[in-house]
């Protein structure tokens, strides 16, 4: 092919065969030049502008080397949301997405109730909660202000109004206040944990991914000092690693959680847990 020659979309997306997976390939693609996916294959033989196809390699080469397709794009879908993703978050993940469907279902459509988002990252749980329950006033938590930009930034995007984001450490931003409803998705990986050092965990925030020799040090402080933040009857729901099930159900027992029980993900695996405060 004479080097002055334009490339088409369709070899473009060759290209990228052996060096990523084709669908990541699509997406950097459609990014590239600011198009969907389906518009993708609608004009697989135009040609592609100079300008974007440099865009094109530039991120092909970055995902190459191990840098997750939403961190490159900026965002990742997540519910029925687009999330703004930067590496000040942890990316949303579909498995999480259980938790925020054992939360909606016990939220009464009408009904307004206190949530509490522990960890919002993204905002990715709060939002989608608020969003699907716009009666609820959801509390979203977060350690690190740079996540918490990102979270508000993503409530001003979809113009939910019925979140507010509060700086500090698990349940220490709730001081005095009680809710019908807390859910998590802490870290959970033992810090020793091989996985850490592949994939796109490499690039994710630490402290968003493990705690503790075991995964559980963060679960245990909020299993802990959840009832005390609980209105009687409410609920505590946490995402945790497939083998932790047991676990995280025996410390929810130890405070005096009732109707305690896992509900597994789409891969039949332990993955969020909950329990009632009498």
């Amino acid at each position: 092919m004479n080097e002055c020659e334009p490339i088409r979309l369709d070899a473009a997306l060759r290209q990228a065969r052996g060096l990523v997976d084709a669908a990541d390939a699509e997406v950097l693609l459609a990014h590239a030049l600011d198009r969907d996916r389906a518009w993708l294959f609608a004009h697989a033989a135009d040609a592609m502008p100079a300008e974007a196809l440099q865009r094109y390699q530039s991120l092909l080469s970055r995902r190459a080397k191990g840098e997750p397709v939403a961190y490159l794009v900026g965002r990742r879908g997540f519910w029925t949301l687009q999330l703004e993703t930067t590496p000040a978050v942890l990316i949303p993940r579909p498995e999480t997405e259980l938790l925020v469907e054992q939360a909606v279902v016990r939220i009464a459509i009408g009904r307004a109730v206190r949530v509490a988002d522990l960890g919002t990252g993204s905002g990715a749980i709060a939002l989608s909660i608020a969003s699907e329950r716009p009666l609820a006033r959801v509390v979203a938590t977060d350690v690190s202000e740079e996540a918490l930009a990102v979270a508000r930034g993503n409530a001003d995007a979809h113009e939910i109004r019925n979140v507010e984001f509060r700086r500090g450490h698990w349940l220490s931003p709730l001081a005095g206040e009680r809710f019908d409803l807390i859910a998590s998705n802490p870290p959970y990986i033992a810090a020793d944990d091989p996985h850490l050092q592949q994939g796109d965990l490499r690039f994710e925030p630490p402290g968003a991914l493990a705690s503790g020799s075991d995964g559980l040090d963060a679960i245990r402080i909020i299993v802990r000092d959840s009832p005390a933040h609980l209105a009687p009857g409410g609920w505590l729901m946490l995402e945790h690693g497939w083998q932790q099930g047991e676990a995280v159900r025996a410390l929810l027992r130890s405070v005096g959680f009732l109707d305690v029980a896992t509900e597994r993900d789409l891969e039949g695996r332990d993955r969020v847990t909950l329990g009632r405060f009498s």
